[in-house]
């Protein structure tokens, strides 16, 4: 009985245990599966999260960047440079290359065919190549390109010798497609892929980065008129055979440089030791490489283009009030040093006069009763006495006197001697003369309106529409004659200068330039042109001054860019001179 009530006592006890256990087991799973659906719901959501987060973010900033295998592929290593109208003016390109791998046999010689023999063969296919220094190359067994940038045409020729030691890697090479144009302007890119010299080194950073690869750095340069003016110079340059040439066209409201050339100039394709460095006796007698940027790297004493900045700060300060003024025109003695003209203009000159003569004596008499400190504080407003101001790496210091000018100093400052700037300096400082009085750092960049800087005062407005109508006098009846294009209503100076030497002044030697604007009754580009050493030469005349060399490129190549950029020869129009014409004789036969 006992046994009996023990038996029944425990199977209820047992099933009613095993149950509680079951349940519970099932509701630790539904939790644990609950649990891992929170879970994988929250990585979804952190993911959403992100990636909305993501594309709100480029969505704001524009920011598009390429990252990976793929975008290497469909991206260049190096972004395009274009000109302001989208012109290519560098952009990478995917050429093949010839490169020996002495390993490439894992058994025995390197080559199947004898050193000599490949050689010969490959001289067959590139005639340009050196047979002793390939057989050289090939004996030495180390890994070497033996020709950079080959055609598929000729890597299939190659192949065809059925060498496993010549290979072909496809690599990425920087191609200038308009070959030495803009070369200063650009620079180069070395065998590391670091940009040099130009843009190229300006822009490295940019033009590497993920955004700069994936989009054209935009240059300010209209490849059309940097073609004009190159066409020009180099023609003026082989026909007074001078020793260099230099030019720049800016304009005159935003500071945008549209053409900037120095000839000789180079190949950044195919870049030379010798472009880069010469030798000592080279530099001796002047001469400076290929690769040196005239136009801001080199400072020279420019002459008498600029008596125009001497009067114009007279006419602020209140020297010069009357146009029709006589100055005394004989020689100037300044303690043991006499200041004299090209020619004997008659015992007085007037301010026309003066700068359509370009009388030296006349101009430092002006400096000299508008005294040093105003006039260098003009030049000063005008950048003279730093380096000049734009992208480019290669940027030359003026010679420039510190402390207080001395009366002799002032004087020949006045007339574009004792200090030397670049043709740049000039430009700039021509672009404030004519486009009201503000002036506007020089720059390579392409700017937008809302970019363009407001510029500082240098001049009164009045005094700029005086400047523009002796610069137009200069070129009607003056030095500039042979500057003038019809229809244009050019306006500019001329300016021959001795270059210093050993010793003193080379009498033999000289800058000869050219500052112009155009149209003078609304100006809006200053074209710089400068010949380094010309000679006389039968083409021209036999003169070696600015106004049978340096002034003709004006007149040429004004006609040439004008229309290019909207401004079209009309000979109705011109600025007035009526007020001054009476003061001044017709003709002149100075620099």
């Amino acid at each position: 009985m006992n046994a009996q009530t023990f038996s029944f006592g425990t199977i209820p006890t047992t099933v009613s245990t095993g149950r509680r256990k079951l349940v519970n087991v099932r509701q630790r799973s539904l939790l644990v599966a609950k649990l891992r659906t929170l879970w994988i719901l929250g990585v979804f959501v952190l993911v959403t999260v992100c990636a909305l987060g993501r594309i709100t973010y480029l969505g704001f900033t524009g920011v598009t960047p390429r990252h990976g295998e793929l975008g290497d592929l469909l991206i260049p290593n190096r972004g395009e440079i274009v000109d302001r109208n989208g012109v290519p003016l560098a952009r990478d390109f995917r050429v093949y290359s010839l490169w020996f791998n002495p390993k490439a046999m894992t058994e025995g010689s390197s080559l199947i065919q004898t050193p000599e023999q490949v050689a010969a063969r490959l001289v067959a296919i590139f005639p340009d190549l050196d047979r002793d220094e390939l057989i050289a190359r090939l004996r030495a067994g180390k890994p070497c390109y033996l020709r950079k940038s080959i055609l598929p045409e000729d890597a299939n020729k190659v192949h065809a010798l059925g060498e496993p030691a010549l290979e072909f890697p496809l690599e990425a090479t920087r191609f200038y497609p308009q070959g030495s144009m803009t070369a200063h302007v650009l620079g180069y890119v070395d065998s590391y892929g670091h940009g040099k010299v130009g843009m190229e080194q300006a822009f490295n950073d940019q033009l590497i980065s993920p955004e700069g690869r994936a989009s054209s750095s935009v240059l300010s340069i209209d490849f059309r008129v940097q073609s004009a003016l190159e066409d020009e110079l180099a023609r003026a340059m082989q026909l007074s055979k001078a020793k260099g040439a230099a030019g720049v066209v800016l304009d005159v409201d935003t500071g945008e440089i549209l053409a900037l050339a120095s000839l000789p100039s180079f190949d950044p394709n195919h870049v030379k030791p010798t472009d880069m460095v010469i030798s000592a006796e080279e530099a001796r007698q002047g001469d400076v490489p290929h690769g040196f940027n005239r136009v801001t790297n080199q400072v020279y004493e420019l002459g008498s283009t600029f008596k125009p900045i001497t009067v114009a700060s007279a006419i602020d300060a209140g020297v010069v009030t009357d146009m029709g003024k006589q100055w005394p025109a004989t020689p100037l003695h300044v303690g043991r040093f006499t200041i004299h003209d090209l020619h004997n203009y008659g015992s007085s000159l007037n301010v026309p006069e003066t700068l359509i003569h370009s009388s030296n004596t006349v101009t430092a008499r002006i400096a000299d009763e508008l005294g040093g400190v105003r006039l260098k504080k003009t030049m000063e407003a005008l950048g003279m006495n730093e380096r000049p101001h734009v992208e480019l790496p290669a940027k030359g210091f003026p010679i420039w006197p510190s402390g207080e000018w001395p009366r002799l100093r002032t004087m020949t400052v006045a007339y574009g001697h004792g200090i030397a700037v670049t043709p740049l300096h000039l430009a700039s400082a021509y672009a404030a003369l004519v486009n009201g009085g503000l002036w506007r750092p020089a720059t390579l960049k392409k700017l937008d309106a809302s970019q363009v800087p407001a510029g500082r005062r240098v001049f009164k407005a009045s005094t700029s529409a005086r400047i523009r109508q002796l610069l137009r006098m200069i070129v009607q009846y003056g030095t500039g004659r042979k500057a003038d294009a019809p229809g244009f209503r050019v306006g500019g100076k001329t300016g021959s200068a001795e270059k210093p030497g050993v010793g003193g002044y080379r009498k033999s030697s000289l800058i000869a330039t050219f500052a112009a604007a155009f149209p003078m009754d609304k100006p809006r580009f200053v074209v710089i042109s400068m010949m380094d050493e010309p000679q006389g030469t039968q083409a021209t005349s036999f003169q070696r001054t600015a106004a049978w060399n340096a002034a003709p490129v004006i007149q040429r190549v004004v006609p040439r860019i004008g229309p290019l950029l909207g401004v079209m020869p009309d000979e109705t129009r011109d600025i007035d001179i009526t007020d001054l014409k009476p003061l001044v004789p017709q003709g002149s036969d100075g620099e």
